[in-house]
């Protein structure tokens, strides 16, 4: 994800008053059975690179397949996005974006696998950021 568009996301998020509060401070939901507690976790990560480059599909599938997947063998799911952002002169620029979900039962013990696929992915591809979302929901894993 670039900066440009890593600012814009959280300028978005900010105006439409998120709660600030760490998920883990968040009351789980009441779900009703066969529903439980569980975390959403989605990972937005741009494929721009630096010097007009774009991490390729073989580049992302191995990505997927060396840290993502061996972290999380429960499931996921990869959604292909087009996203955009500004480039800090005024100019939109589209990015192509893949989206991962994650639903786990404990998020605050997914956190350090997710905190791990971050930065190999910012190390890899020398990128700014990856835009994260996690949020309580009730789901049937």
């Amino acid at each position: 994800m670039t900066r440009a568009t890593l600012s814009a996301v959280l300028l978005v998020l900010a105006l439409a008053g998120c709660d600030a509060r760490p998920l883990s401070a968040v009351a789980p939901p009441s779900c009703r059975p066969p529903l439980v507690a569980a975390t959403m976790i989605e990972l937005y990560f741009g494929r721009a690179m630096p010097g007009g480059r774009e991490v390729s599909d073989a580049q992302w599938a191995a990505f997927l397949a060396q840290s993502i997947s061996p972290r999380f063998p429960d499931g996921l799911t990869v959604i292909d996005g087009q996203g955009q952002s500004g480039d800090g002169s005024g100019r939109i620029v589209p990015e192509r974006t893949k989206l991962v979900q994650l639903g786990v039962r404990d998020g605050a013990a997914a956190a350090s696998k997710v905190d791990a696929v971050i930065a190999d992915y910012k190390q890899r591809f020398q990128q700014i950021g990856v835009f994260r979302v996690e949020r309580p929901v009730c789901a049937s894993l």
